[in-house]
C-alpha cells in the first residue's frame, strides 16, 4: 500500500465542525478513488460508492426530487444491503462529472448536514456536462495529485529518519554527506523516469522494473488521449490532442521551452490552438507557467497572457510520449545538456505544481535573463533557477543585484548545498521536496 499525505487532509475534513461536502478533484489515474475508499474503510462503518462512470444507473437516485430524505430512501431502494446512517456512513459519489444532477445535489447534502459526502471526478474543470446549479460555497476542496518525490521516497523504502535528516541539512543551508547525496540523487532521476502515478509506482516497487512501468505510463497516455477524444467537442478533440503531444518536443528538443505554436502544426497560431490549451488545463492534464515583466508581488498581475510554458501535471505522461531510450540516458546520465535541462525542469514543474504553487517564470528576451521558475509567499517572491550540472547562475546573480527586496533564491543542481554572498542557496534538484 502506497502512503500517501492525502489521507491527512481527508481526516482533517472528516473532522471539521459544521463541514461542508467534499469534492477530491484531480487528473485521472492519481489514485482518488483508491485514497477515499480506503479512508473510508479505516474510519466508517460502511462506504457506499456510487460510481457514474462504471454503473449509470445510479444517476436515477438524483432524477426525483432532490433533497436529503429523498436521495437516502432512493439509495436504500437501491442499495437494500446498505444502512446508510448518519455519522457512520459515507457517501462516495465517484466520478461525478458524469452526472449533473449529482453534482447539484451537493449543495442539499451541505445544507442538510446529516451525512457526509465525498465527491470525486477527473473532469471537473470542463463545461461538457456543467451542472444547472453548481454548489458554489456549499463543497470544501481538495487538490489531488500523483505522487511526490517524498512520497515516492516512501514507497521505495527510503526512511523517514533519513528524508528527516535531509531536511535539516536544507533548513541549516548544511552540506549533504557525499555518498548520501549521490544516492538521493540517484532516486531523483528514477522518480523521473517513474513518474507519480500511483500505478507505475507500485508496479515498480514490486518488480524493480522500468520496461515495464514504461508500459503501464504509456498504456495511462493512451486513457488521457481517450479522455481527450471522448470529452472535447469536435471542435477541440483534435487539436487539443496535438497541443498535449507536442509537450516533449516543446520541452526536450529546443532550448526556448516557451510554448510555440509552430511545433503543434506547420504555421499553427494562437487563434487556432489558444483554446485548446484551456481546453486541456481545466481538464487537469496540463499546467501552464506564465512569464511576467516586472518582478513584483502579486506576481499574477504582471503575467504575460501570451507567453507561457506548459507542463504535464505528472512527468509520467511526459516520459510516455517518448521511447524508453529516454529512460535508459535518464538513469545512465547520458542525457544531452539540452534535454537534460529539459527534464529537469520539467520534473521541478512537477513537484512545484504538488506543493500548490502556481508556476511563473521570467525571461528578458533584450538582455537574454531567464529564471526557470517564480514562486510567492508571505515572504515574497522565491526565484528559482534549474541546472542540468553545475554552471555559474548569471542571470541568478544579476537578479539578486537588481532586486534588493528578493531575499532568497535557489539554485538546484546536480551537485550539493552550498550558500553565495549574494544570498543565492545552492541546493541538490531533489531539494525542491522541502520548498
Amino acid at each position: 500500500m502506497l502512503k500517501r499525505k492525502v489521507f491527512n487532509n481527508l481526516e482533517n475534513w472528516k473532522n471539521r465542525e459544521n463541514k461542508k461536502c467534499l469534492i477530491v478533484q484531480g487528473a485521472r489515474q492519481v489514485g482518488k478513488t483508491y485514497a477515499v475508499e480506503l479512508f473510508g474503510k479505516k474510519n466508517y462503518s460502511e462506504v457506499i460508492t456510487l460510481n457514474f462512470k462504471q454503473n449509470p444507473g445510479y444517476a436515477d437516485v438524483f432524477s426525483g426530487d432532490l433533497d436529503v430524505d429523498s436521495m437516502i430512501l432512493a439509495l436504500r431502494f437501491r442499495l437494500p444491503d446498505k444502512k446508510i446512517q448518519p455519522g457512520e456512513s459515507l457517501i462516495f459519489l465517484d466520478e461525478i462529472q458524469e452526472c449533473e444532477e449529482a453534482i447539484t445535489s451537493l449543495k442539499f447534502w451541505s445544507m442538510d448536514g446529516r451525512y457526509d459526502v465525498i465527491a470525486s471526478g477527473s473532469l471537473l474543470g470542463i463545461d461538457y456536462k456543467r451542472a444547472s446549479s453548481y454548489p458554489v460555497g456549499y463543497v470544501d476542496y481538495i487538490n489531488m495529485y500523483g505522487l511526490d518525490f517524498e512520497e515516492y521516497l516512501w514507497a521505495v523504502g527510503v526512511k523517514e529518519e533519513l528524508i528527516n535528516e535531509l531536511k535539516n541539512n536544507f533548513q541549516n543551508i548544511k552540506p549533504v554527506q557525499e555518498s548520501i547525496n549521490n544516492v538521493m540523487m540517484n532516486h531523483f532521476r528514477s522518480f523521473i523516469a517513474v513518474g507519480g502515478m500511483p500505478e507505475v509506482v507500485q508496479s515498480f516497487v514490486n518488480t524493480k522494473d522500468y520496461r515495464e512501468a514504461d508500459r503501464i505510463q504509456k498504456d495511462i497516455l493512451q486513457g488521457y488521449l481517450y479522455d481527450i477524444a471522448h470529452y472535447a467537442n469536435s471542435f477541440e478533440k483534435i487539436k487539443a490532442e496535438k497541443c498535449f503531444l507536442s509537450l516533449s518536443g516543446q520541452l526536450l528538443d529546443k532550448d526556448n521551452h516557451k510554448f510555440q505554436y509552430k511545433k503543434v502544426e506547420k504555421g499553427g497560431r494562437a487563434q487556432k490552438f489558444y483554446s485548446s490549451i484551456e481546453w486541456l488545463e481545466r481538464a487537469n492534464i496540463v499546467v501552464r507557467s506564465y512569464n511576467v515583466s516586472v518582478l513584483k508581488y502579486d506576481l499574477k498581475d504582471y503575467e504575460s497572457e501570451d507567453n507561457f510554458r506548459v507542463y504535464t501535471e505528472d512527468i509520467s505522461l511526459l516520459m510516455a510520449m517518448r521511447d524508453y531510450s529516454l529512460k535508459e540516458v535518464v538513469l545512465n546520465k547520458f542525457v544531452t545538456e539540452n534535454t537534460k535541462g529539459g527534464l529537469y525542469e520539467a520534473a521541478i514543474a512537477d513537484l512545484l505544481i504538488k506543493k500548490g504553487n502556481k508556476l511563473h517564470f521570467y525571461k528578458n528576451e533584450s538582455n537574454k535573463r531567464e529564471i526557470e521558475f517564480l514562486i510567492q509567499d508571505e515572504s515574497g517572491i522565491i526565484p528559482i533557477e534549474v541546472k542540468g550540472g553545475r554552471a555559474k547562475a548569471t542571470s541568478l546573480n544579476q537578479l539578486m543585484k537588481n532586486n534588493k527586496s528578493i531575499k532568497k533564491a535557489y539554485k538546484l543542481i546536480d551537485g550539493n548545498i552550498g550558500l553565495s554572498d549574494t544570498g543565492i542557496i545552492t541546493m541538490p534538484l531533489y531539494m525542491v521536496m522541502f520548498l
